[in-house]
């Protein structure tokens, strides 16, 4: 078998979790925020945790270490234009996603104490639900033009 297929294979596999199940992920959380039911807040905060636990940790890892070794095998300098800008914003998008995945630890357990106690959620929820979202917005758009760049290698400059 010839391994830079093998290796691309993996590379484009860990890119559509990556982002697939980010993308899926966020879209649950944030339209199950707006509702008043903690039950299902608990149960849609619990499976996001997991699910970026589960497929999206280990797919940060492969990505970096797949694109490098395909780069590497291709003979392409990271210094090449659209590789770099790719690193860069892939980066970008893992600075966002490193807090985001803290607060969404920290919102699954207040909506889990909530229940526990039946109470409301606290006021610090809705803040660490704005600053969620408010990160997510960029991570998605620089993955998608990580993607853009892999797909196209335009010549960004020279």
């Amino acid at each position: 078998m010839n391994t830079y297929l093998l290796v691309k294979w993996l590379h484009i596999v860990s890119s559509v979790l990556l982002v697939g199940t980010g993308f899926g992920s966020a879209f649950y959380l944030f339209f199950t925020n707006r509702s008043a039911n903690l039950e299902a807040r608990a149960v849609v905060a619990r499976l996001v945790v997991r699910a970026d636990l589960w497929f999206t940790s280990p797919a940060v890892i492969v990505q970096p270490l797949s694109g490098l070794w395909l780069a590497h095998a291709a003979g392409l300098p990271v210094t090449t234009p659209w590789l770099l800008a790719s690193i860069v914003l892939y980066a970008l998008a893992g600075a966002c996603w490193l807090p985001v995945l803290w607060l969404q630890l920290k919102m699954a357990r207040e909506v889990e104490a909530a229940l526990a106690h039946g109470r409301s959620l606290s006021p610090r929820y809705a803040g660490w639900q704005r600053t969620w979202e408010g990160l997510g917005y960029p991570a998605f758009i620089a993955m998608l033009a990580v993607f853009f760049l892999m797909v196209n290698k335009p010549a960004l400059w020279a």
